[in-house]
């Protein structure tokens, strides 16, 4: 109920005799008046103020329930995602250490191949066990082969006369004592036997029956039994080659190992000549062909090694491919020192393992050829 104003100030001024004095008490009085009167307003502004802020805070308060609400739910929600996920890793069974063993497997899978043994052996694929071997350090130099002075004879007659008959001819093989020819001398005109002096192959003939010899040669006889391997020495390889050390010398035949007899100076030349005696009762070789020699300087004892040619480069790694029954997995090596035949191997590789070690870039290209086909 609204208060007449009038009213309200008799009020106030019989409960405070203040607001009963003068006029000019009473103006003050007026003035007082509304401010009570402005309290009073001030007042119920305040009460609704509270009260409004009484509901906002309990609009608050149901506005954080809701958010509990939600974040609970949200919660749930990432309690349910977790069973989720591990319901789905649980069904299809891979977890992160699954998936790395996956990756590990995969990467076998793509550097392996499978090979009939029938097929390996038909296409020459060969294997060798990984075992420990000695490496040499060569020198590389170059020759050609020669026969020694005692292995050609130019065969003269002893006195002059008539050649009565001739016995052997170009390319005979005759040994030490073999009769070639008879000559009747001029001067006791008595006929004398012309023999072979060393055992050889008969290279060049001038002798004919009815001739007369003056002194011409009438046979030489050259024996290829042994040769020299004659190897350039320059002034920086001296001090390297010595007598005595094993030379493995290649030529246009077959490769084969002999030792420095001697080393000798070459007239008029920049080098020296290190000879190396050869067998050449099976060889067959001829003097004139040109050769290369590897001088061993040093030699080296590793724990492993494999044959150099059975190394490939597969993925930008340096490996072999180890066999287990008709699959063939190619393993990266950790490489050391090598030779012209062998690699030594610091890691990668167990004694005893077996590898591949002839034909294996076969294996490289079935295993390139799969990978292609593969990304396509």
């Amino acid at each position: 109920m609204k208060i007449p104003l009038p009213t309200l100030l008799l009020t106030l001024a019989i409960a405070n005799p203040v607001y009963a004095q003068t006029g000019h008490e009473h103006h003050h009085d007026h003035a007082d008046s509304s401010s009570t009167a402005d309290s009073s307003s001030t007042a119920h502004t305040q009460l609704e103020d509270g009260d409004a802020h009484e509901q906002h805070d309990h609009d608050q308060h149901d506005d954080h329930d809701r958010e509990g609400e939600h974040e609970s739910n949200h919660d749930h929600g990432n309690e349910h995602d977790g069973e989720h996920d591990g319901k789905h890793q649980d069904e299809h069974g891979h977890s992160d250490a699954d998936h790395g063993e996956d990756e590990h497997h995969h990467d076998e899978a793509e550097n392996s191949s499978r090979i009939d043994r029938d097929l390996a052996a038909q296409v020459g694929i060969g294997t060798a066990l990984a075992a420990p071997q000695t490496l040499l350090q060569t020198i590389t130099s170059y020759g050609v082969l020669s026969t020694g002075p005692e292995q050609l004879s130019h065969m003269r007659a002893r006195f002059s006369g008539l050649i009565s008959s001739v016995k052997a001819t170009i390319g005979d093989q005759v040994k030490a004592g073999d009769l070639l020819a008879e000559v009747e001398s001029d001067e006791s005109l008595k006929t004398y036997s012309v023999r072979a002096p060393i055992s050889g192959v008969i290279v060049q003939r001038h002798a004919n029956t009815g001739e007369v010899t003056q002194d011409q040669v009438l046979f030489s006889i050259a024996n290829f039994d042994q040769l020299w391997a004659e190897f350039r020495v320059y002034p920086a390889q001296r001090r390297n080659v010595k007598a005595g050390q094993s030379v493995h010398i290649g030529s246009a035949a077959e490769s084969i190992s002999g030792r420095i007899s001697h080393i000798i100076p070459a007239l008029d030349k920049p080098y020296q000549l290190a000879r190396v005696p050869l067998d050449n009762t099976r060889l067959g070789l001829a003097p004139g062909m040109l050769v290369e020699g590897r001088i061993v300087t040093a030699e080296f004892r590793t724990a492993l090694a494999v044959e150099k040619n059975s190394v490939q480069q597969l993925g930008g790694r340096s490996g072999v491919f180890l066999q287990d029954g008709e699959t063939y997995r190619f393993t990266p090596l950790l490489l050391g020192r090598s030779d012209d035949h062998y690699i030594e191997v610091l890691r990668g590789l167990e004694p005893g393992q077996r590898y591949v070690n002839k034909n294996s870039f076969l294996i490289k290209a079935d295993i390139e050829k799969s990978e292609a086909e593969h990304q396509h």
